[in-house]
């Protein structure tokens, strides 16, 4: 039925808490309806991101912790905290119960407490929707847009970790007709556990002057955003770019381009040319693979196209000397329209 859940039926969204914070002063409770956090002993900037979630079915309530939390890391900050806006197709307890508890185990993993939200049945929906608001605090904000000419672009982890996952879960057996070995959508379904990027920003920040997470549109995309808010841009070598072998199977099976399809799991990060080995260092010593895939480039400025050569049109991204005439859509939303 379509409407709130009742308060028997909630009290299983009401347990996914997270972790402990002392600093939350009121959190979810059945008739709140607002959190309220005490901030006397936060850094100098709060950071606040949402965002919804829904077409990834298996993992719906893990990956949209990890989204939202990942676009605060990646702003320089610590997450913190989380409310948690949940739609659901039925009043299937079963299902309420699986997302609750994906919600509560990763953000319990990520030190993140879930500080209240909002539950109901909405029966227009097939599957459910999770929509995030993560906040966190910082004493240093770390735009996307501070990337300066002559930086270096890094990439952490690889391309499509997210789409990798979900192929070899919500596309296993597409994968498997196509000729990927059990073995290895296995392997890759294990992706899942590599989508946060809070540590990759935790090692990179300090020497960073611009990061950005690459979600729909993968690499592609992210440079592109990146690039157009630094009004600058960008050079990249497609072969530098990190795909792992799992993600090259799953995605020449179905057809999906590494570099143009959902990327949370990857941090890219701006970075001072004599700063980079420092970048890499403190990757590297967190266990997290880090790569150089490119370089900032001057753009033209208001009346001085074709001043320089080489300049470009902010927000302008060459892979492999090819420019981006646009952020790509993301290649896995033609396999979930075949579906429908």
């Amino acid at each position: 039925m379509t409407g709130k859940l009742g308060p028997d039926a909630l009290a299983t969204a009401l347990a996914a808490t997270g972790a402990a914070d002392p600093a939350v002063a009121q959190g979810p409770a059945y008739g709140e309806d607002a959190a309220a956090i005490d901030l006397s002993d936060a850094g100098e900037t709060l950071v606040v991101a949402a965002d919804p979630l829904s077409l990834a079915a298996e993992s719906v309530g893990t990956l949209a912790v990890h989204v939202a939390c990942n676009d605060v890391a990646a702003s320089g900050a610590d997450p913190r905290w989380l409310t948690h806006t949940l739609f659901l197709p039925d009043d299937d307890p079963d299902r309420l119960r699986t997302v609750a508890e994906q919600v509560d185990a990763t953000a319990e993993a990520l030190g993140v407490a879930v500080v209240g939200g909002h539950t109901e049945v909405l029966d227009a929906l097939d599957r459910p929707l999770c929509s995030m608001t993560a906040m966190g605090t910082t004493d240093r904000f770390v735009s996307s847009g501070g990337a300066e000419p002559g930086d270096r672009l890094l990439l952490t982890k690889g391309a499509a970790i997210e789409a990798t996952a979900i192929l070899a879960t919500d596309f296993r057996e597409e994968c498997l007709e196509a000729g990927v070995p059990a073995a290895t959508l296995d392997a890759a379904a294990g992706f899942l556990d590599e989508v946060s990027v809070v540590p990759d920003a935790a090692a990179v920040r300090d020497a960073a002057t611009a990061l950005h997470d690459p979600t729909e549109g993968g690499v592609a995309t992210a440079l592109v955003e990146m690039a157009a808010a630094s009004g600058a841009a960008f050079a990249v070598e497609r072969d530098a770019v990190p795909v792992r072998p799992e993600t090259r199977a799953c995605c020449d099976a179905l057809g999906v381009d590494p570099l143009a399809t959902f990327g949370s799991g990857a941090l890219l990060a701006a970075v001072p040319p004599d700063r980079v080995d420092d970048a890499l260092g403190a990757l590297d010593a967190a266990g997290i693979e880090g790569a150089e895939i490119g370089v900032v480039e001057a753009a033209e400025s208001d009346g001085d196209a074709g001043s320089a050569e080489g300049d470009a049109e902010p927000g302008t991204v060459r892979i492999d000397g090819e420019a981006l005439a646009e952020p790509p859509r993301d290649e896995l939303y033609p396999l979930w329209e075949a579906r429908e």
